[in-house]
């Protein structure tokens, strides 16, 4: 599945992402710096209804969040591998308890460790066509 869209037409994009998602709930967002990572996982948020300042995990490497499902809140992991060397790194911080907790799991730089994330991962790259524009595309590992 692919996605043009640029800050006019992000949340729209997000709802559709969502839906086309189903029940996964790992998903390893790859791209350049200033691709737009952070950004469309906030629009994702959104989407979903997260009431918490949603900003980039980049120095605490995960955020935890919380959104309304089946009538109670849930919670939802945001990830940024960006400033760990390895996987032992990234299990020592915790992205793997996070990574098969179940719930939502939202992963930026998922190349620092790649060998930690569960076989049915959704795997999003995301790209820049021009200043306004990014293309998405989603693939299952």
């Amino acid at each position: 599945m692919e996605w043009k869209f640029s800050v006019e037409t992000i949340k729209m994009t997000a709802a559709s992402f969502l839906n086309q998602a189903g029940s996964a709930s790992v998903f390893a967002f790859h791209g350049p710096m200033g691709a737009g990572k952070t950004t469309f996982i906030h629009a994702l948020c959104e989407e979903l209804g997260v009431k918490d300042v949603v900003g980039s995990p980049t120095f605490s490497i995960i955020n935890e969040y919380r959104y309304p499902a089946d009538g109670k809140m849930k919670p939802l992991y945001h990830m940024d591998l960006y400033r760990l060397r390895d996987e032992e790194e990234a299990q020592r911080a915790g992205v793997e308890d996070a990574l098969y907790s179940g719930h939502i799991c939202l992963v930026e730089w998922p190349e620092k460790a790649p060998g930690i994330f569960p076989e049915h991962t959704i795997n999003v790259f995301i790209e820049l066509v021009d200043n306004q524009t990014r293309r998405l595309r989603i693939a299952n590992n």
